[in-house]
């Protein structure tokens, strides 16, 4: 049984796994198709969607040529696959390109519902873009519904809002650290000096009764 489950995991991590032929290329278009297909949820793409079906097909076709050449396939050339995982690569970075500059504009025009989908379609650097997500859904946070991908920007933002005010406690304790410091050389320099005035005086003293001494001694003599 034992064996069985494991050659069934086995079995699923080859299935999903990408073609490791050009991996540097092709894992960036196998890994992102997936988002490239959630535009199709999105009606304003409703002009787009067989152009992603078209672009889903072709990469898929692709991706069994890669496996093709890395089991020995005779018939399946590496330049035609390199070929093909370039121009794949130009319609993939066509269509981030069009989420992106849609993105922008669902901001400007304070579209809501195409903000939600575009930043849970996968096509957005949220790490990019952080500042932006947070913006707009404090500002639009009643009419947005929090998905695992706003609750992220959310988290993190409340980490670094607890770094940066943990950053201003060590800073002020810095601070009255530094005063204190200042504040003890100042009343150890007074302390230094008020002791060395005594000495002097004390010194000034002690010549005037020598001097006082020797004129008492000239005298009878």
């Amino acid at each position: 049984m034992l064996k069985l489950l494991l050659l069934f995991l086995f079995s699923t991590l080859l299935f999903s796994a990408n073609p490791i032929v050009y991996s540097a290329l092709g894992d960036v278009l196998y890994n992102n198709v997936q988002s490239i297909k959630n535009l199709k949820s999105i009606p304003s793409y409703a002009p787009m969607y067989a152009n992603i079906d078209a672009y889903v097909k072709k990469l898929e076709a692709t991706k069994k040529m890669g496996f093709a050449i890395e089991n020995g396939d005779e018939h399946a050339d590496k330049k035609v696959y390199l070929q093909a995982l370039r121009t794949l690569s130009k319609k993939n970075d066509a269509f981030v390109r069009s989420a992106n500059t849609s993105f922008q504009q669902a901001l400007e025009n304070e579209d809501t519902p195409l903000f939600a989908q575009l930043v849970n379609s996968g096509l957005i650097d949220v790490k990019k873009h952080a500042n932006e997500i947070l913006q707009y859904y404090y500002a639009h946070e009643e009419d947005i519904n929090i998905t695992d991908v706003i609750e992220n920007c959310l988290s993190q933002d409340k980490k670094h809002a607890m770094r940066s005010k943990k950053s201003q406690k060590y800073l002020a304790w810095k601070k009255r650290k530094e005063k204190e410091k200042i504040r003890r050389i100042r009343e150890q320099d007074l302390y230094d000096q008020k002791k060395l005035e005594k000495k002097l005086d004390a010194e000034v003293r002690r010549k005037k009764l020598e001097i006082q001494k020797e004129k008492q001694k000239e005298l009878f003599n």
